[in-house]
């Protein structure tokens, strides 16, 4: 039992971790709200641009579970603490003139970083709480990306229109700054705890449960990237929302992730693989109404709220059940959701564009709610499963507490 000193240290900790996943997200997001300011200063097409942030997503995709399983030896304080300094220094690049190139390779370098520091942060969080509360600990880091979305673009909009897309970075890199003095101050040391080696990491957290579970993840953020790529279209063209109300149904998308992304986070600790198949089942039917009813502007603002709601809402769990489903490779098992979630934007944006180019915009809608239908159920089918290394340690115990077989009796001749 906590008592109120050591919970206050506790949630001054939390603090400086969600501070840090929410600058590191409204840096994502600035580079989407200024793709066209960005293009023309450059003189290069906004898809040039563009690749910024194809670029972040693969180093967080890739990068960050490759950094990770290097350091996962290591105490997590001074993981955070590099992941944040190399942060801050990379977005300096831009501020201080960097030309296109350089800056993909600096976006391709801060997504790894990104990808550590998330993982650093998780098993952090996790680590300073008790154990019925992890799934809350999970949620207050990664609800500062989902907070991040509601900020980020706008806020990047408006710096780079009053004061130019570079100094907008340099903003980035003094709040990164202060967050790195916030964090070395407040974040407590977190010794690796893991018993196992680095090949034992990987041996674990790429267990055959693992990986079912991180494929319902990819499935259903799949259907919400089909869908959330095109929702400015879709809101203008079928639902007849247009102007600053476009702006106003973003922020709400943002708002509501918030909030479902701390909800999520109780419903992890109180049973994480169902509350991942009923997220499913909330994202499904969420798309299903933008389908029949997305021509009603209000039940087009209603479905958007509660896609953004149940897809955030089930981060944590699924985050939860993959660390615990990896047992002893949680450490680099913490990286692995951002990865897979970055799998499934990239094909949910692919499949979505397809469609467009089929049947129109409605067809991205309808396909992401078949990826989200498979994706129930998929969660449905994995509710069963169990950590590997916990049955084989179950087998063990039964067939050692087992009585002996008797020894048959000797015949007589």
């Amino acid at each position: 039992m906590f008592d109120t000193q050591s919970r206050s240290r506790v949630a001054i900790a939390l603090g400086a971790l969600f501070t840090g996943t929410l600058v590191m997200g409204c840096a994502e997001m600035l580079v989407m709200g200024m793709l066209d300011l960005m293009a023309a200063d450059l003189a290069v097409p906004v898809s040039a641009v563009g690749a910024l942030v194809t670029a972040n997503a693969l180093g967080i995709a890739v990068g960050g579970p490759l950094l990770t399983f290097l350091t996962a030896r290591l105490d997590r304080r001074p993981v955070l603490l590099a992941a944040l300094a190399a942060f801050t220094a990379l977005n300096l690049l831009p501020a201080l003139g960097a030309g296109l190139e350089a800056f993909i390779a600096a976006r391709l370098a801060i997504g790894a970083v990104e990808g550590l520091f998330i993982a650093a942060a998780i098993t952090t969080a996790t680590s300073i709480v008790p154990r019925d509360r992890a799934g809350r600990a999970m949620a207050v880091v990664i609800s500062g990306f989902a907070v991040s979305g509601a900020v980020g673009m706008p806020l990047g909009r408006l710096l780079g229109e009053a004061v130019g897309w570079r100094v907008s970075f340099l903003a980035v890199v003094l709040a990164a700054a202060a967050v790195l003095l916030t964090a070395w101050i407040l974040v407590p040391r977190v010794p690796a705890e893991s018993g196992v080696g680095m090949l034992g990491q990987l041996r674990f957290a790429l267990a055959p449960s693992v990986l079912a579970v991180l494929a319902v993840g990819v499935l259903l953020f799949a259907g919400v990237s089909a869908t959330l790529t095109y929702l400015v279209p879709f809101l203008e063209g079928t639902a007849g929302i247009s102007g600053p109300w476009i702006g106003a149904c973003l922020m709400g998308y943002g708002i509501a992730a918030a909030v479902g992304s701390l909800g999520g986070g109780r419903f992890a600790d109180t049973g994480a693989a169902r509350a991942l198949a009923v997220g499913a089942v909330g994202v499904a039917a969420a798309l299903v109404a933008m389908v029949l009813w997305g021509a009603n502007p209000l039940a087009a603002v209603l479905a958007v709220l509660a896609l953004a709601m149940c897809s955030a809402g089930v981060t944590s769990p699924w985050q939860h059940r993959v660390e615990h489903l990896a047992g002893p490779g949680a450490i680099l098992a913490a990286s692995l959701p951002a990865s897979a979630a970055n799998l499934g934007d990239a094909i949910g944006a692919f499949t979505g564009g397809r469609a467009i180019d089929t049947a129109g915009v409605p067809a991205a809608i309808i396909a992401g709610a078949v990826l989200a239908a498979v994706a129930i159920a998929a969660a449905i089918a994995s509710r069963t499963l169990r950590p590997a290394h916990a049955a084989a340690a179950a087998a063990a115990a039964a067939a050692a507490a087992a009585p002996a077989p008797e020894p048959e009796p000797a015949t007589v001749r």
